[in-house]
């Protein structure tokens, strides 16, 4: 499942990382377990894990992952287990967080879908069309299927039957 670390996600909305978990805490009907939740040790450890083992090239990126998993992004290390937002997660905790940066994030992403929709809807006639022609395109295959069944009949010769040798000796028939 592809999420984001709460320390990552506090960051990108100037929060701090305790804020951020205190906000979900206050508004759990809003971050069910599909939007939020919070990793298992077995989970932390394996990340850490993972990021340990990688490759060197991003190892920036992930060393400062993995400091997030340790630490609350300042330093200080962690009291509790990280939670993780999936994508609808991270979008409502746009909406309830009060930062001014969330603010607009909010505001960008609502404008996104309404975009979005508009372009779904303006396409929705080029849409239509495709679909009609997809479903004549298979009665089209099948129907040339049928055809070129009842034509290899025609096309496929009867087998040459080669004459039999002339026997050698006396037979009757030979002269």
């Amino acid at each position: 499942m592809k999420v984001v670390l709460d320390a990552d996600l506090a960051g990108l909305y100037g929060v701090l990382t305790k804020r951020l978990n205190e906000a979900v805490k206050r508004n759990p009907t809003r971050f069910p377990v599909v939007f939020s939740f919070i990793l298992t040790e077995d989970e932390v450890e394996n990340l850490r894990s993972q990021f340990a083992t990688s490759s060197s090239q991003g190892d920036s990126v992930l060393r400062s992952q993995f400091a997030t998993l340790k630490t609350d992004g300042r330093g200080k290390h962690r009291k509790y287990l990280p939670r993780v937002f999936t994508e609808h997660g991270a979008l409502m905790a746009a909406n309830v967080l009060r930062s001014e940066r969330a603010v607009q994030m909010s505001l960008y992403l609502v404008r996104a879908f309404i975009e979005m929709r508009d372009a779904i809807l303006a396409n929705s006639g080029i849409l239509r069309r495709l679909s009609e022609i997809d479903r004549r395109l298979i009665e089209h295959d099948s129907v040339l299927r049928e055809l070129v069944e009842r034509l290899q009949v025609l096309l496929d010769a009867p087998p040459v039957e080669e004459p039999a040798p002339p026997k050698i000796g006396f037979h009757q028939g030979n002269r």
